[in-house]
């Protein structure tokens, strides 16, 4: 109760207001030692003891390089940037064995994965997620606070962890956790050496038991080989600068990606460096290897900073705790937007659902803004300057939701403007409802001193202001312009011309006038007489929304969740389903989550949460509805109707196929141009970043859709469930070869079609209706366009129809990451897809489909090894396999075999290349003008 009673007094008195060789750093370097037991010395107030950890080292922090300066790296990996660790943290001796996380796994009732041969192996092929919850699990077994919350775990049908919805990190607190990069870099390289790692010279390409190495000097084992580890950081871009307590970037970015670190069993030793922050594909959270393990933690990081892609260091994150399935499930719709003041950064932060990542994104400006609210359209976003229940002078904004540019802010050019509400005329014109300030309402003289106005905005410009009448009714306007009402310390309401005070003028704010043609008002109150009343029980301010009709009778309540308060409570509404978005603040004070309220059944979501989260808004698109003529209502609609939960769905944020969002935009780019393309790109990676469909000369009409990590299964049964059927004016297909990569049986994650399309709707519904194969369903291709996914991914892939278009970083080091000799134990395999191959090119003769089978180049310096590539393969067989690929011409005369790579005799010289084995654009302009060099030498017609 005293609780209850500071609380009420604090609001009160607020009024409602919202509210090869490496050098190490030249730091001294002590030579530390093993730690044997877990016991834990007692404390002074006067003394810190040290206290040891089986199995970690302790290390006093410092000064440590992230990156490089060198050229020849990766852009991701430039410039240096200087980290300070002002604090002490354990890293773990080894890597985390198999037997390890066994133990644990049995105790803390962990999900089990396959065996390992051996229990002293490092325990690898295990996702991001799955390495949390260890971590987690842990640190519960040990009676320590866990370092990671979220909402709900999701699992594949081996058990592992594709996704941990609400993912947080919380850096405060002490448990079990990754390192940090800057963590882990700071440890290997005290004493780095990779002479005393497996890699690829000595590991006869497998895991070894840990520490069968000797430590290095700094008492640390495995650092630079064994397995890559995965690192706590989501990978962002370094600065040019110096910042203390780095861990990393906000969120995963476009493609959710996560820095793993160190070298591996199949990593040349040449390719190893404690530079590197990637794998030859791109890391995700749900990705999984088979060298890919990990390393413990422990230690709380006091003041942590992140640090975004634009070099704005943060010690204050939001963190989405709700994905887009969840939120579409309160509003049936993915298309939604969160938009909200970041109290701590002053600027307007927003996420969009549609989006799929869940990144959360500021507008760049330098106004502190307050009560955001998105457009109708969902393209603009309003606010202003001060807050309800401030007086003063205050100016409204309107900018671009996704505005990279502070010039493209418009201003409304009145003398004073507050707390801006989008409004539809009956002309069906956009305008923007403010007052003229936002102070107190209680007294009805200063009241009817202020007044609410209305001006037109259209194509990004202001009309002419009206007035429409006294008074400052900022809690919005019904759709019929019947009734207004206001807030900020009693509830008033403006019907048919009258104001009138509600709720027996007691104290209410917060007020929100529902937009679906109810005329509901929701409002929070302090503990008033007549909400105590109606509850039927006394309870605390703001602990509950309350809920009048249009005439001001209280019909329903909705209580906080326990520990917390209402604050910034609005309706949010599509038209037919509405909900309401509100903070809750905690027993401090502080607004730490922004939820979701149905009020249907009162249930609550967390959208959101961090240190200081303000004034809600959630867009959700409005529902077009279709009222059939007088004359066609009576018949049946026999028309099949796409189910919108499904139809298109082919990304979501729970996926286990690290490439989904790629091939999703492949998907909608598949179906946009099903009529159009008579030319079709398929295979991996290397004719993705390849093969530019623009460059064509008429009259090829391409398409791009290939996707990194694809082999022959994956693209065969794309060929056959989606392109042939489809692609009725298909008359050529390129397709890579990747005869290094063809040891593979498509029973993994590489293969999308052989079990990971069950995560994605989109996949699932095709099938079920034979992929179309019967007729093409209207309005597929616009469901896909509107349907989740990364808007960078969006814009890399729409204006070149699929094609990704990547910057030059040379050939590099020839890395070498299979053993060369894998011919040998998968022959039967390397057959078999050898054979299916054969009978795509059979099925495309039939068709009267032409196929050029394209061996791109691949780094020159490959001559030096004893390996055809870097997924390996003995040079020695090659152009035996070569040949035989090319005699396939002989049974099948419409195949082409194009081979650009010539045992790394080509011409593509450094500047064409991305790295070992992919081209960069300018790479991809020679490829692609030779390829449309040689289809003019051929006899096909494509204007048939």
């Amino acid at each position: 109760m005293k609780f209850l009673s500071a609380l009420f007094v604090f609001l009160f008195l607020i009024g409602c207001s919202n509210s090869e060789s490496f050098t190490p750093p030249a730091d001294d370097i002590s030579e530390p030692s093993f730690a044997d037991t877990t016991e834990i010395s007692p404390t002074t107030e006067d003394s810190v003891p040290e206290i040891t950890i089986e199995g970690m080292l302790q290390l006093a922090g410092g000064k440590v390089t992230l990156g490089t300066n060198d050229k020849n790296f990766k852009e991701s990996e430039r410039p240096a940037m200087e980290v300070v660790l002002d604090y002490e943290f354990y890293m773990g001796i080894h890597e985390i064995t198999c037997g390890e996380y066994a133990s644990v796994a049995k105790k803390a009732k962990l999900k089990t994965f396959g065996k390992c041969e051996n229990d002293s192996l490092p325990l690898t092929d295990i996702t991001y997620y799955d390495v949390i919850l260890f971590a987690n699990a842990k640190s519960k077994l040990e009676k320590r606070d866990t370092v990671y919350t979220y909402r709900r775990a999701v699992f594949d049908e081996e058990k592992h962890c594709t996704n941990l919805e609400g993912f947080a990190f919380h850096a405060d607190i002490e448990g079990y956790r990754l390192p940090t990069e800057a963590e882990w870099i700071y440890a290997a390289t005290r004493a780095w050496d990779i002479k005393k790692s497996w890699n690829n010279s000595n590991s006869e390409y497998k895991l070894h038991p840990v520490c069968s190495k000797d430590p290095d000097s700094a008492g640390l084992c495995d650092m630079a080989g064994n397995a890559l580890e995965w690192v706590n950081d989501w990978m962002g871009k370094f600065r040019d600068t110096t910042i203390t307590n780095y861990v990393g970037a906000p969120d995963g970015g476009d493609m959710g990606e996560h820095v793993v670190k160190g070298g591996s069993y199949n990593s040349s030793s040449e390719e190893v460096n404690p530079y590197s922050r990637g794998d030859v594909y791109t890391v995700t959270s749900s990705t999984r290897a088979e060298y890919v393990g990990f390393r413990l933690a422990l230690g709380k990081i006091p003041n942590a900073l992140w640090m975004s892609n634009d070099g704005h260091s943060t010690a204050s994150i939001v963190t989405p705790t709700a994905n887009s399935e969840t939120v579409k499930n309160f509003t049936r719709t993915y298309n939604a937007k969160l938009a909200f003041r970041n109290d701590v950064s002053g600027k307007i932060n927003y996420i969009d659902y549609l989006d799929g990542t869940l990144s959360v994104k500021e507008l760049s400006n330098d106004i502190n803004a307050y009560h955001p609210e998105i457009s109708p359209d969902g393209n603009w976003i309003a606010f202003s300057t001060v807050y309800e229940g401030i007086s003063g002078t205050s100016s409204v904004y309107v900018q671009r939701l996704d505005a990279e540019d502070a010039s493209e802010i418009i201003k409304l050019n009145v003398k004073s403007a507050a707390i801006p509400r989008w409004h539809i005329l009956e002309s069906g014109d956009t305008a923007i409802v403010y007052v003229t300030d936002a102070g107190n309402n209680k007294e009805k003289s200063a009241f009817k001193a202020v007044s609410t106005w209305q001006v037109k905005f259209t194509e990004g410009k202001f009309g002419t202001p009206q007035k429409l009448f006294d008074g400052t009714y900022h809690g919005g306007i019904s759709e019929d312009e019947k009734i207004a009402v206001s807030g900020a310390r009693l509830l008033r309401a403006r019907i048919s011309g009258k104001d009138k005070i509600w709720y027996n003028k007691e104290q209410a704010c917060n007020v929100s006038l529902a937009q679906d043609g109810s005329k509901r008002v929701a409002f929070l109150d302090f503990g008033g007489e007549t909400g105590k009343k109606f509850v039927g029980s006394k309870y605390a301010t703001h602990q509950r929304i309350l809920i009048a009709d249009s005439t001001g009778k209280l019909i329903q309540t909705i209580k906080a969740p326990e520990g917390y308060t209402f604050d910034h409570s609005e309706w949010s509404t599509d038209g037919e389903n509405t909900n309401i978005v509100a903070t809750l603040t905690n027993i401090n004070g502080a607004h730490t989550k922004i939820v979701l309220i149905t009020p249907i059944d009162s249930s609550i979501i967390d959208l959101a949460e961090g240190d200081e989260l303000w004034h809600p808004n959630l867009w959700v698109k409005k529902v077009q509805k279709i009222i059939p003529s007088t004359e066609d209502s009576a018949e049946v609609d026999t028309t099949f109707h796409l189910d919108p939960d499904s139809a298109g769905m082919y990304y979501n944020t729970s996926g286990v196929y690290t490439r989904a969002s790629i091939l999703r935009y492949k998907m909608e780019i598949l179906w946009q141009y099903k009529d159009t393309a008579n030319t079709v790109v398929i295979g991996s990676s290397r004719t993705y970043r390849g093969v530019n469909p623009l460059l064509f000369s008429e009259p090829i009409f391409a398409v791009n859709l290939a996707v990194g990590g694809t082999i022959i299964h994956a693209n065969n049964d794309f060929f056959h469930n989606y392109i042939l059927p489809h692609y009725k004016n298909l008359k050529l297909l390129i397709i890579s070869i990747d005869l290094d990569r063809a040891g593979n049986d498509g029973k993994n994650s590489e293969n999308m079609f052989y079990e990971a399309y069950k995560s994605y709707p989109g996949y699932v519904y095709d099938k079920n209706h034979n992929y179309w194969k019967d007729e093409y369903p209207e309005g597929l291709f616009e469901a896909t366009y509107n349907s989740p996914g990364p808007s960078k991914t969006a814009n890399k892939h729409r204006p070149t129809r699929g094609f990704l278009a990547d910057v030059d970083h040379g050939w590099g080091e020839p890395a070498v990451t299979t053993d060369s000799n894998w011919l040998d134990e998968n022959y039967e395999i390397y057959q078999s897809n050898f054979n299916e191959f054969a009978q795509l090119l059979e099925t495309c003769n039939e068709n009267g489909i032409t196929v050029i089978g394209v061996i791109t180049p691949q780094n020159p310096r490959y001559k030096e090894t004893g390996a055809f590539g870097r997924a390996g393969q003995r040079r020695s067989d090659m152009p035996r396999l070569i040949q035989e690929l090319a005699d396939l011409n002989i049974t099948y005369p419409n195949f082409i075999l194009m081979d650009e790579n010539n045992m790394g005799n080509h011409d593509y010289t450094d500047d064409m290349a991305n790295d070992t084995d992919h081209l960069s654009e300018a790479g991809a302009v020679k490829l692609t003008h030779r390829l449309d060099s040689l289809i003019k030498t051929l006899d096909i017609n494509f204007t048939e």
